[in-house]
C-alpha cells in the first residue's frame, strides 16, 4: 500500500512512519505548517525544518499551509491529503497519533471521507516500552518545546539519551504528566533516524523560556555524514 506520512519533524511522527517503512510503501511526507503556535492539531515548533528531514529520507515532501483555526484547520489538511493522492498516488496516511483522541478521531474521520487507510502504529503503546524501543532503533531526539512544569530553560535542546529518559520517568511519575509528551508538556525534533541518510547537524539555535514556558528554535541547520 502506498502510504503518506502526516510529518512534523517530532519523535512520533518520525518513529510512526520507520515503523510503516517496515510494511508498507512510504511514498511521501506530508507537513502542515500552522501560523497559529496554539493549534489544536498541529505541531509547531521548527516545523520548516521538516523539508531538510524529507532530503535526508529521500522522499519528497508535500507542504500546506493553515491559519490553524480549530476546525477550520482540518480542511487544510484535506486539501493536502488530495494533493498527495493525486500526485503521489496515496492510498493511506500515518499518524503518531498516541493518546489523543482529540487528534485521532479526526484525522480518521477526514481519511475515511477520502477513502484513504488511517494507519497509527503507535495508538495506545505502552510509553515506555515505545521510548525504549525509539532509543534502540538509532533515532537521535532533542527536545524544542517545554510547555509544563517542572521543565526549566535546561531542557531546551537537550538531546533524549537513556540519562534524560531516566529522568522524564522521574518527572512523569512525581508530576503525573506523560513519558512521551502527548499531553503537550513538551516537543521534540528529530536530528537522525534509521531512515535518515545524514544527520541534522543545528548550527546556530536561540532560547526563549519564561514561567515553564519554553520554545528551542533552530535557526540555522545542515545535514552531515553520519
Amino acid at each position: 500500500m502506498r502510504l503518506g506520512v502526516l510529518f512534523s519533524g517530532g519523535k512520533d511522527s518520525a518513529f510512526a512512519c520507520w515503523k510503516a517503512m517496515q510494511k508498507e510503501e512510504v511514498v511521501c511526507l506530508i507537513t502542515i505548517v500552522s501560523r497559529n503556535p496554539e493549534s489544536y492539531m498541529f505541531h509547531t515548533p521548527n516545523i520548516r525544518l521538516a523539508a531538510l528531514q524529507a532530503e535526508s529520507a529521500g522522499l519528497p515532501l508535500l507542504e500546506m499551509e493553515t491559519e490553524g483555526e480549530k476546525e477550520t484547520e482540518l480542511l487544510d489538511l484535506r486539501g493536502a491529503l488530495l494533493a498527495a493522492r493525486e500526485r503521489f498516488g496515496i492510498e493511506g496516511l500515518v499518524t503518531g497519533a498516541i493518546l489523543s483522541v482529540y487528534q485521532a478521531t479526526r484525522l480518521q474521520r477526514v481519511c475515511y471521507e477520502l477513502g484513504l487507510w488511517c494507519f497509527n502504529p503507535l495508538w495506545l503503546a505502552d510509553q515506555d516500552e515505545y521510548m525504549e524501543e525509539l532509543l534502540d532503533a538509532g533515532f537521535r531526539v532533542i527536545i524544542t518545546g517545554v510547555f509544563a512544569s517542572p521543565f526549566d530553560g535546561s531542557w531546551l535542546g537537550r538531546e533524549i539519551d537513556r540519562r534524560t529518559l531516566d529522568e522524564l520517568r522521574m518527572i512523569a511519575r512525581e508530576h503525573r504528566i506523560t513519558l512521551t509528551g502527548e499531553g503537550g508538556e513538551f516537543e521534540t525534533f528529530v536530528i537522525d533516524a534509521p531512515f535518515f541518510s545524514r544527520r541534522v547537524a543545528i548550527e546556530e539555535g536561540s532560547r526563549v523560556y519564561r514561567n515553564h514556558n519554553g520554545v528551542f528554535r533552530i535557526e540555522r541547520a545542515g545535514l552531515v555524514a553520519r
